[in-house]
């Protein structure tokens, strides 16, 4: 028995430990962390580029942002910094640090497509 104030009360040993891992929940710590840096690495799409998306009418599905996603990370660990994606007949220029399409436009044969500052080309 140990003594608070001049009570005697019983002494149990608490492991620090296991009182702290109780506490706090790493499930919880760690699925924001997972959450939060998937956030982090999904592609953006300027206002410039969903403008040029919506005028010229170039639709997106789930698939054709996860092949710009996969291009955007190919890209990346060659380190580029102004990418061209192309995708079927359809070109994106993506800066790679900030994982944003800057603009988008489809690639026409009567059109002359002159692409400048980029540093590297994907095509998916």
């Amino acid at each position: 028995m140990a003594e608070v104030n001049g009570i005697k009360v019983p002494f149990i040993p608490i492991n620090r430990n296991e009182v702290f891992e109780k506490a706090k929940p790493a499930s919880q710590e760690g699925a924001f962390g997972q959450i939060f840096q998937e956030e982090l690495d999904k592609i953006k799409f300027s206002n410039h580029a969903l403008k040029r998306l919506e005028t010229r009418n170039i639709q997106l599905s789930d698939t054709d942002i996860s092949k710009i996603q996969t291009a955007v990370d190919k890209a990346e660990l060659k380190g580029s910094k102004n990418s061209l994606v192309m995708m079927e007949d359809t070109a994106f220029i993506v800066n790679i640090p900030n994982r944003t399409v800057v603009t988008t436009m489809p690639i026409k044969d009567e059109n002359d497509n002159i692409f400048t500052n980029i540093d590297s080309v994907v095509f998916t």
